[in-house]
């Protein structure tokens, strides 16, 4: 009897046991299920300001007035060509408002139909990127919808976390900008974290580019600050070498620089994704709008700086190549020196695609285990574009004096660069160098040389230094042959990019 009540005992225990685990399993689904649900609800509800009346004023009619006060303070210079990237300070408007307004107005009345905001997130730290999906984001001046194009660009980089989002202000203060300079436009806000490593930014940036590279209505907006520190000294000096790196538009060059505190951004990983996509996009030109810090704004001892810069394609883009247009020169240049040195054979190509027939000075640059192993080409164009970098080809491979003809064997060990050069520019001024940017020619007499953009971003020197190296190493003349009446110098923009890319 006492055997049979302890298995009845037992069994009640089980079922009991399995009812009240069905039960749990039951409520955590639920809890799971909503859980989910009011995340996605977070997303498609209107996001309300969270610095409003804090980082910039919240009646609508003062932020309004505010807004234009800026924009008619600050003089922009007119950009001939496409803006592709806007670097904007994200600091309450008293301290950065007229700075940002520098960039702002470069882009008033644009037809631009879809702004990414690429922003720090202050508040939380991740590798990648979060983006916000749809809905939009509220501001003193109304709302503004997200583009449909953002859950499109979810993946394994960029997905979505609402946490990030909450109380972070360096996408929200971008927005009123916006909404005084452009008209029917949405946005797509995407948040990057602090541990995101270049290889990530690379990621993040091919995902843009790769939704976006055939059109022409898309701004991208990096909202960043620069220096933070109380040494105003250093601010100056660290915010003047951290421009010059951005206009030489190297980003990983940027990135590296950066993660050794050479230079400072807090948006860096957004400016160095911006700066990826906009090369894809044909962007080559970098130039800075305007630049101050608090304690030249406003005083007071701590000091954090603030700049505005575009990113832009010279208008026409005769010289400004695609990403696939210069994947398809480089696979040229690569048969071409295989065929050539294998066989001795000149590579014969169909070519279909205009860009390729325009007549363009070109530089072929074959390095190998990173060492130069032959540069040669021609600064005035006299031939279409495809032949240039053909020929070019088979000259840096086999007629560069200082070196041997490449051998089969070497094949394997190299890598391709090519430069494609614009029109030369007579320049008055080393000052109207950009170094990294410009490629510069010097001429006095019957003496010339020619360094290309690239050399000032390998060697670090400044312009004069770079100026003297040019007319003592590549033109035979005095170091200061540059200071001479009679000594010209010109100018020259290049689309550089290489397999190593």
């Amino acid at each position: 009897m006492d055997t049979r009540l302890r298995e009845s005992g037992n069994k009640f225990k089980y079922q009991v046991s399995g009812i009240i685990f069905c039960f749990l399993t039951l409520i955590i689904t639920i809890i799971t299920h909503y859980t989910l649900h009011i995340t996605q609800c977070m997303a498609q509800e209107i996001k309300q300001p969270a610095v409003a009346g804090l980082f910039y004023p919240k009646q609508p009619e003062v932020l309004s007035s505010k807004i234009e006060q800026f924009l008619s303070s600050i003089d922009t210079p007119k950009i001939d060509g496409d803006i592709k990237v806007l670097i904007a300070p994200h600091a309450g408007y008293e301290y950065s408002g007229k700075i940002a307004a520098a960039g702002f107005k470069a882009i008033k009345d644009k037809p631009f139909k879809t702004v990414i905001i690429l922003g720090p997130s202050h508040r939380m730290d991740f590798n990648g990127a979060s983006i916000y999906p749809e809905g939009a984001f509220m501001t003193p001046l109304g709302a503004v919808k997200i583009d449909p194009l953002a859950k499109a660009l979810i993946n394994n980089k960029i997905t979505f976390n609402p946490q990030p989002f909450e109380g972070e202000h360096s996408i929200e203060v971008q927005i009123p900008f916006l909404q005084k300079v452009l008209k029917d436009f949405q946005i797509i806000p995407i948040l990057i974290g602090y541990s995101t490593d270049f290889n990530s930014c690379k990621e993040i940036a091919e995902r843009i580019s790769s939704f976006i590279k055939d059109r022409n209505d898309v701004l991208i907006v990096v909202s960043t600050d620069m220096y933070h520190g109380d040494n105003y000294r250093e601010a100056v000096k660290t915010d003047k070498a951290t421009l010059e790196q951005i206009e030489r538009f190297q980003p990983q060059d940027l990135y590296n620089g950066a993660i050794l505190a050479d230079y400072q951004l807090c948006g860096l990983r957004g400016a160095v994704i911006a700066q990826i996509v906009a090369k894809d996009l044909g962007a080559q030109s970098a130039k800075v709008l305007a630049h101050s810090n608090s304690t030249d704004i406003t005083g007071g001892k701590y000091c954090v700086g603030y700049s505005s810069i575009i990113f832009y394609r010279d208008r026409g883009g005769d010289s400004m190549l695609t990403k696939e247009q210069r994947k398809s020169l480089l696979e040229m240049a690569r048969s071409t020196i295989e065929e050539y040195v294998k066989t001795k054979k000149v590579k014969e190509f169909e070519i279909s695609d205009p860009v390729f027939l325009k007549e363009r000075g070109v530089f072929v640059t074959i390095h190998k285990d990173g060492q130069l192993r032959g540069c040669i080409g021609n600064i005035i164009a006299h031939e279409p574009l495809y032949l240039s970098v053909r020929n070019m080809a088979i000259a840096s491979a086999t007629e560069d004096p200082r070196f041997p003809p490449l051998t089969k064997d070497e094949l394997g060990k190299i890598d391709v660069e090519i430069s494609v050069l614009s029109e030369p520019k007579r320049i008055y001024n080393i000052d109207e160098i950009k170094l990294g940017t410009h490629g510069v020619i010097v001429k006095k007499g019957f003496q010339s040389g020619v360094f290309l953009p690239q050399v000032a971003t390998e060697t670090g020197w400044n312009r004069e230094e770079f100026v003297s190296y040019l007319c003592s190493h590549k033109a035979g003349l005095d170091p200061l042959a540059w200071k001479d009446k009679d000594t010209q110098l010109f100018t020259f923009t290049a689309d550089v990019f290489s397999e190593k890319d």
